[in-house]
């Protein structure tokens, strides 16, 4: 497969059985030969047209690097089914060919992997979205994909901590030294802004204002431009204590990480005063709830989610933490709402004298 597909393109069959009287060795260099000599097999019309829609999303949609390299796999799947069932022109493809495709992605007729309901239901996204295009650009005079749904995985709850475990967790982190003060900041910095844990680490100094200004020009709370799915631009508070514990860090804790290093506006340094990775975000977290024996399995994006269910608890409203979160849809939000509906039953049943008979 070519072009942008080409990544995704699967290795070549092996030569077959060498004719009569030609030795297997020799029917191999004959085969190798030929096959170096040969020029490169043109695109077929779809995949012309898939290098099309994959540069519109790159270009036009601006989706970040791993999102882009999740849809070429996606799709690089999708033209090989197309290939095999003889399919050459977008015009040719039918809803029978779509529908196929979802039944090969679960049960991996198509000679690829089964996949699971998410990682299938992403792949169909990922299609529907190419017909849509297509339909749209005009390449094809319909969508044959428009009424065909991904498959719907289980609804799983957050998980989330109590308050007084995720504060257990943040005076595990702080100490005096530059790395514990980072400590102590990033994860104040995580539950009181929810960020993503790659937003996190992929901020620099100047997308944080301690001092903000508010309406009247008095100095406002502190402010954090965050960047998130698609490098679209969200800014959210930052709390009185995550604010306080970053102001600690850039004063007393980066300059003497920063000193290691050649030189870099990353907020979030390392030892060797380099931008810090995800992974190292990861073990900071866990370092700092094993610290503070917190047997629950937690996460950076355990953060996340506690911050959201802490925000509807304390009877915030769904749109705002949409908002906070980055959420494009509210509907992604409101799966927290379920987490608070379950507190809301347990206070009902422990307080209310009628509840349980």
């Amino acid at each position: 497969m070519t072009g942008v597909l080409a990544a995704g393109a699967p290795a070549a069959e092996p030569a077959g059985p060498a004719g009569q009287g030609t030795s297997v060795a020799a029917a191999a260099l004959v085969s190798g030969a030929a096959a170096s000599a040969a020029p490169p097999k043109p695109p077929t019309a779809v995949e012309r047209a898939m290098t099309d829609y994959l540069q519109h999303m790159g270009v036009e949609r601006g989706l970040a690097a791993n999102t882009l390299a999740a849809y070429r796999r996606d799709l690089a799947r999708y033209a090989r089914h197309l290939a095999q069932a003889g399919r050459q022109r977008p015009e040719d493809i039918t809803r029978r060919d779509v529908t196929a495709f979802v039944q090969a992605l679960a049960d991996g007729s198509d000679g690829g992997s089964p996949l699971g309901v998410r990682s299938a239901a992403r792949t169909v996204v990922a299609v529907r979205g190419l017909h849509k295009f297509w339909a749209l650009e005009g390449v094809t005079p319909a969508d044959p994909a428009s009424d065909v749904h991904p498959p719907m995985p289980g609804k799983r709850l957050p998980k989330a901590i109590t308050v007084d475990e995720v504060t257990r967790i943040l005076e595990a982190a702080g100490t005096d030294t530059a790395t514990g003060l980072r400590d102590r900041a990033l994860l104040e910095f995580l539950y009181s802004t929810g960020a993503r844990i790659s937003e996190a680490v992929g901020l620099d100094v100047d997308d944080v204002a301690l001092q903000g200004d508010d309406a009247h020009g008095a100095g406002g709370p502190a402010i954090v431009r965050l960047f998130g799915k698609g490098s679209k631009e969200r800014l959210v508070p930052l709390g009185s204590y995550g604010a306080r514990a970053l102001d600690a860090y850039l004063v007393r804790g980066r300059p003497l990480l920063a000193a290691k290093g050649k030189g870099t506006p990353a907020l979030f340094l390392n030892a060797r005063g380099g931008r810090i990775s995800r992974q190292s975000a990861w073990t900071i977290l866990k370092a700092a709830a094993e610290k503070a024996n917190i047997t629950k399995d937690v996460s950076p994006h355990t953060l996340r989610h506690s911050f959201a269910t802490h925000l509807l608890e304390g009877g915030a409203d769904v749109r705002v933490v949409q908002e906070l979160l980055g959420h494009a849809s509210v509907t992604t939000t409101q799966v927290y709402t379920l987490v608070t509906a379950d507190t809301l039953r347990e206070i009902y049943a422990a307080a209310h004298p009628r509840a349980l008979g």
